[in-house]
């Protein structure tokens, strides 16, 4: 198997966000920021906290925002010294965190669905293990124990799942309307896909090339239905920004220093 430095983290930054309106109407919901960073960001410094810096970004809704932000990343990110004039020279001073991190930005179509954007990058991955997450989620996921776990089980794909926290209120009422149990935030019952996955080039035979692949549906399903699909259990922290609300929440915790996925 690959070793884990050496492996391409293939990240999912295509969609519209169209439900985080109020932020996603001006930018590509990964370069939305959380605690001033873009939340893309945030997820590239926890895979490369264990070891995994090499990134595919699978770029569509106003991808060249994202190609400019890492374009101008130097010289937003680092104090610098520029000679004017014909022969115009820059010196950078000091060096961020992000040092060492490769990036490819790939440009996978406009209206693509999630499969057809990773069937896109196949060049970029060649014939390799390679993980694949969404543009959107934070978490403290173990990337390490999830690729021992994938390693373990000799399958095609692993997806990492989680049970969700429900947003409501449960109640647990009897026939005459007494309510004999009050849970604010319960877990619910059933695993919930968080992204994450570790594919092996395998996977590349399930996806198609047309616009309207979706990774969660076709080829998903025939996976497991071939026995190639397992889970790996994730019992820690993981939030989507799906919502405004979400953004907020998500601001909330890191300006108050409970950012449970701030590993680094």
């Amino acid at each position: 198997m690959t070793d884990a430095h050496d492996m391409k983290v293939v990240i999912l930054c295509g969609g519209q966000g169209t439900r985080l309106r109020e932020e996603t109407e001006f930018r590509p919901k990964p370069l939305v920021e959380v605690g001033g960073r873009p939340i893309l960001l945030h997820i590239m410094k926890l895979y490369a906290h264990h070891g995994l810096s090499d990134f595919v970004l699978c770029l569509g809704y106003r991808g060249d925002m994202i190609k400019k932000h890492f374009l101008d990343y130097e010289a937003m990110n680092n104090d610098f010294t520029l000679s004017l004039g014909a022969r115009r020279d820059i010196a950078y001073h000091g060096a961020h965190d992000e040092d060492g991190m490769r990036v490819t930005l790939a440009d996978t179509g406009l209206h693509s669905m999630t499969g057809k954007r990773i069937k896109t990058i196949q060049r970029y991955v060649g014939n390799h293990p390679f993980m694949v997450t969404y543009g959107d989620g934070l978490s403290d996921v173990d990337m390490r124990a999830l690729l021992a776990f994938h390693k373990s089980h000799g399958r095609l794909a692993t997806v990492t799942t989680h049970r969700p926290i429900s947003r409501f209120g449960v109640l647990d009422v009897n026939a005459r309307g007494e309510v004999a149990a009050f849970s604010e935030k319960p877990q619910l019952d059933g695993w919930v896909n968080i992204g994450y996955f570790v594919f092996e080039p395998g996977v590349f035979d399930y996806l198609s090339d047309d616009v309207g692949c979706v990774l969660e549906q076709d080829p998903l399903q025939r996976l497991a239905s071939d026995g190639q699909l397992a889970a790996y259990r994730h019992e820690g922290f993981f939030y989507a920004m799906d919502t405004y609300r979400e953004f907020k929440v998500l601001n909330e915790l890191w300006d108050g220093g409970q950012a449970p996925w701030k590993v680094w």
